[in-house]
C-alpha cells in the first residue's frame, strides 16, 4: 500500500502504517541492511504458502530465517569453504543443535578430554540425561581415539582445533579419516583458530562450529554462534532451530558480519603479538610453563606447523605462574592495568581468564588436574594493542609476586 492510499485513513491508522513497507527499489545498498522484522509479507497468498513450505531464498517468519542473518551465514560459509552455514544465538546453542542433529538415546559420542568446560558439562548433563553415552579421550592419541570408535555405536567425534586452555592442536585430517571409517561424523569447534588459520571442513570435518562471540565479531559487543556444513546438514540444523528457537537476531548478525570484515587484519596482528609475548613469558623467572603452539617445546608444535599458516600459531597464550596458588593468581590479576580480567576471548582488547574460576569452574579439582589445568594456570587472549604495552603490564603485575 503506497502512502497516497494511506492518506484516506484516519490519523491513528496512518501513524501505524505510514512509511512502512515501501515498494521495491532499484538500488543496491553498499552494506547489508538490518531487517528488524518478525514477519515478511508477499503480494499474494500463493507466495506466502511457498514461503511457509520452505521455498529456497524466501522469508516468512523471523524464527525461520532473516536476510541479515542469511548474509552472515553466506559470509562464514565462504570463509570456511563450506556449502552453507546456520547462525545461532550463542556458540553453545550452535554446539547443542549440532549434537542434537547427530545422536539419539543409546548412541555414543567420543569427545576430546581437552574441551571447554561448559562443553563437557553439556555432554555430561544434558546429553547424559537423554541416554547418550559419552567417552572422553586424549584426542592427540590417535590409537586411543580409534579404539574408542571401534567399540561401536559412535555417531559423533567432537574436538576443538586448538584446545581450551592448553592449546593442543588436533590432527584434523587423521581424525576425519578415523571417524568416517567407523561411520561417525566429525564436529570441530574452530573458535580459537578461525578460518583465517585453518578450515576444518576442507580437512574432512562434517561440522565447523564457532562461538562467533569471539574472533569472528572481535569487538566484545555481541553473543552469537554459527555452524558451517553442507547444504543438507544445514537444512537439518535449521529444522531443529525452528523448533527450539535459538535464533540469532538481525542486529547481532549485523555486528558479527561487520566484524568479519577485519578478521584477517585483527587475527594476523593478534597472532604476531601472541608469539612475541609467549617468547617473553618463556624467559620470565616467575613463569613455570608457557603453553603456546608456536614454541618448539609445545607438544603440538609439529602439528601446528603443518596445519596452520607459517608463523601464525593462534592468539591465545596460556601460562602457569610459579608456585601458583589461587591467592597468587588473584594477586597477579588484581595488579593488571591494561589487560582485562574477562570471561571471554578473541576481542581487540587483551583479556585474561583464570580457568579454575571461570571456564573450567564446573569441573572438580581432580578432573582439572587430570586435564593438566593447574591452580597456577591463566589464559591470555592477546589483543591488537602494541605488544610492548601488553608485556609491560604483565611485567609489573608479575613483579608484585616476587
Amino acid at each position: 500500500m503506497d502512502d497516497q492510499r494511506r492518506l484516506h485513513f484516519r490519523f491513528a491508522t496512518r501513524a501505524v502504517h505510514a512509511g512502512e513497507r515501501p515498494n521495491p527499489r532499484d538500488f543496491i545498498p553498499t552494506a547489508t541492511p538490518i531487517y528488524p522484522t518478525s514477519t515478511f509479507l508477499y503480494q499474494n497468498i500463493e507466495q506466502m504458502d511457498a514461503a511457509l513450505g520452505g521455498a529456497v531464498g524466501v522469508f516468512v517468519y523471523g524464527r525461520y530465517g532473516n536476510p541479515t542473518t542469511e548474509a552472515l551465514e553466506t559470509a562464514v560459509a565462504s570463509l570456511e569453504e563450506q556449502e552453507a552455514a546456520l547462525a545461532f544465538a550463542s556458540g553453545m546453542a550452535a554446539l547443542h543443535a549440532t549434537i542434537l542433529s547427530c545422536v539419539e538415546a543409546g548412541d555414543r559420542i567420543v569427545a576430546s578430554r581437552d574441551l571447554y568446560g561448559q562443553t563437557i558439562t553439556l555432554l555430561r548433563t544434558i546429553f547424559g540425561s537423554l541416554g547418550v553415552r559419552v567417552e572422553f579421550v586424549d584426542i592427540l592419541d590417535l590409537a586411543q581415539v580409534e579404539a574408542a570408535l571401534r567399540r561401536g555405536g559412535v555417531r559423533l567425534l567432537l574436538c576443538e582445533t586448538i584446545s581450551n586452555p592448553l592449546l593442543r592442536v588436533t590432527d584434523l585430517p587423521s581424525l576425519a579419516e578415523i571417524a568416517h571409517r567407523y561411520g561417525a561424523r566429525l564436529a570441530v569447534d574452530n573458535t580459537f583458530a578461525t578460518p583465517y588459520l585453518v578450515r576444518p571442513g576442507t580437512l574432512g570435518a562434517d561440522y565447523v562450529i564457532h562461538s562467533a562471540t569471539k574472533y569472528l565479531s572481535g569487538h566484545g559487543d555481541v553473543t552469537a554462534g554459527i555452524v558451517a556444513t553442507t547444504a543438507d546438514r544445514r537444512w537439518e540444523l535449521n529444522e531443529i532451530n525452528k523448533t527450539i528457537g535459538s535464533i540469532l537476531g538481525p542486529f547481532e548478525a549485523f555486528l558479527v558480519l561487520r566484524g568479519l570484515k577485519t578478521l584477517p587484519l585483527r587475527m594476523h596482528r593478534q597472532c604476531e603479538n601472541a608469539s612475541r609475548i609467549a617468547c617473553w613469558l618463556a624467559e620470565h623467572p616467575l613463569i613455570e610453563r608457557v603453553h603456546y603452539p608456536g614454541l618448539p617445546t609445545h607438544p603440538s608444535h609439529e602439528t601446528a606447523a603443518r596445519l596452520l599458516p607459517p608463523g601464525l600459531y593462534g592468539a591465545i597464550v596460556s601460562f602457569e605462574i610459579r608456585h601458583g596458588t589461587r591467592e597468587r593468581v588473584t594477586a597477579f590479576l588484581e595488579r593488571l592495568r591494561l589487560i582485562l580480567p574477562a570471561t571471554t576471548l578473541g576481542d581487540v582488547y587483551s583479556e585474561i581468564l583464570y580457568p579454575v574460576m571461570a571456564s573450567h569452574r564446573g569441573l572438580s579439582p581432580e578432573e582439572r588436574q587430570a586435564m593438566g589445568i593447574s591452580d597456577g594456570l591463566v589464559r591470555l587472549s592477546v589483543g591488537i594493542e602494541d605488544p610492548e604495552d601488553i608485556i609491560a603490564d604483565l611485567e609489573q603485575a608479575l613483579a608484585s609476586l616476587a
